[in-house]
């Protein structure tokens, strides 16, 4: 019979102290959670590319809940599985940082903001038929997020970019991806050629399928039937398939509420419909916030929030798959390698994306001295982002103010 391991005063107080410290420290993590993500919800403008540089700033250099190799192992699995990119990560971090708990806080303190902004909207343009002019801020907003995304990318790079390989596939997915091809395919392509330039083709597409299997929800697909007259579950279900499958940016978000709500059941005109896109994409937090503005539109406010919580609610469900992947995925040295290339892939995407947000908002001299001063000022000083975006707001209303 074995002999037990002696019980020292020292193994006594590490014992005690972790059963008395662990408690504690869980409502301690979980009110964290809840103050960063409301903050986010309620000044994380600009899209998800922003979103994603923003969580980077709080999570790994602000606040060191993890470093950047997890945090960019987050960012490209989220890639791989529908939904909105940053409310998906924001659900992670949740759930990393505080467990299940968390992971139900971070994303609806992400998200409930951005909803009751978007439901305020709403009422007025039912009402009254006009949007907030928000315009006028995002003038001033957009330079900024310009820089505050640029400092995440040089960060991210230095991990995401671990040699030749991950840099060439990087550079080939931002021309792919500049050229037009789909965003799931030049992801895909990253992880099946990290992993045949690692161990040989014959491994690479089991290991890309096995970090893209949440995205399999292909019974959603028959969702597309359904009665012209409106119904609470037709809205549901409509709403849910959206956020089960869709990939891809505010003008994939477009072509399918398209389909469905104005051509298939003609609950929306073309212009409500762009009206809703616009609003989705002017307000902070997720872009998905449209379905808010859609459901008001259609029957009111239960409407709703029964299409809020159908778009919504596949990301959760997705994430909590998510959560118990990536452990083995980095343990493993195929699905590794498979990671690593889909990492450098969403690097290239965010940069693509910080391209594009560059070439439609800097018009002006003003905008351009704004992203220019928001650099150094993001780039030299400790401040935190946020106030940086609230000034730019400011200057933005002001400009415009000044020149209208």
């Amino acid at each position: 019979m074995g002999s037990r391991p002696a019980l020292t005063p020292s193994t006594v107080h590490g014992l005690f102290q972790h059963i008395a410290v662990t408690p504690s420290e869980s409502p301690k993590r979980l009110r964290e959670v809840a103050a960063l993500f409301l903050k986010l919800g309620l000044f994380a403008f600009g899209g998800p590319a922003a979103h994603i540089a923003m969580m980077r700033e709080e999570v790994v250099r602000r606040r060191r809940w993890l470093e950047d190799q997890e945090f960019l192992d987050m960012v490209g699995a989220t890639n791989l599985i529908p939904g909105p990119n940053s409310t998906e990560l924001a659900i992670h971090l949740g759930h990393r940082r505080a467990g299940w708990k968390g992971l139900f806080t971070a994303g609806g303190l992400f998200i409930i903001p951005a909803v009751l902004i978007v439901l305020v909207i709403a009422f007025l343009y039912v009402e009254y038929g006009t949007t907030p002019a928000f315009e006028w801020a995002l003038y001033g907003i957009k330079p900024v997020v310009i820089a505050i995304i640029l400092k995440a990318l040089l960060g991210l790079g230095r991990t995401a970019l671990k040699g030749p390989l991950t840099a060439v596939v990087g550079g080939g997915v931002l021309a792919g991806y500049l050229l037009g091809v789909n965003e799931l395919l030049l992801l895909a392509a990253a992880g099946a050629v990290a992993v045949a330039a690692k161990f040989g083709g014959r491994m690479a597409g089991g290991s890309a399928a096995a970090l893209a299997l949440p995205a399999a929800f292909p019974f959603l697909g028959a969702l597309s039937a359904g009665a012209a007259s409106f119904s609470m579950v037709t809205l549901f279900l409509n709403f849910l398939k959206v956020g089960a499958v869709l990939y891809g940016s505010g003008y994939v978000l477009l072509a399918y509420l398209r389909g469905d709500f104005v051509e298939r059941l003609g609950w929306l005109t073309e212009t409500q419909l762009l009206d809703a896109i616009s609003v989705g994409q002017l307000t902070p937090g997720p872009v998905f916030t449209t379905a808010t503005f859609v459901g008001y539109v259609v029957d009111g406010w239960a409407a709703a929030i029964v299409a809020t919580v159908a778009i919504f609610v596949p990301s959760f469900v997705f994430v909590a798959a998510l959560s118990r992947i990536l452990p083995w995925a980095r343990r493993t040295p195929s699905a590794r390698a498979a990671l690593d290339g889909v990492n450098a892939a969403s690097l290239a995407l965010m940069a693509g994306v910080t391209w594009q947000l560059g070439r439609a908002s800097l018009e002006d001299p003003f905008t351009i001295a704004t992203t220019v001063v928001a650099a150094v000022l993001v780039f030299r000083t400790s401040l935190n982002p946020m106030w940086f975006i609230i000034a730019g707001g400011a200057a933005g209303a002001v400009a415009r103010t000044a020149g209208a």
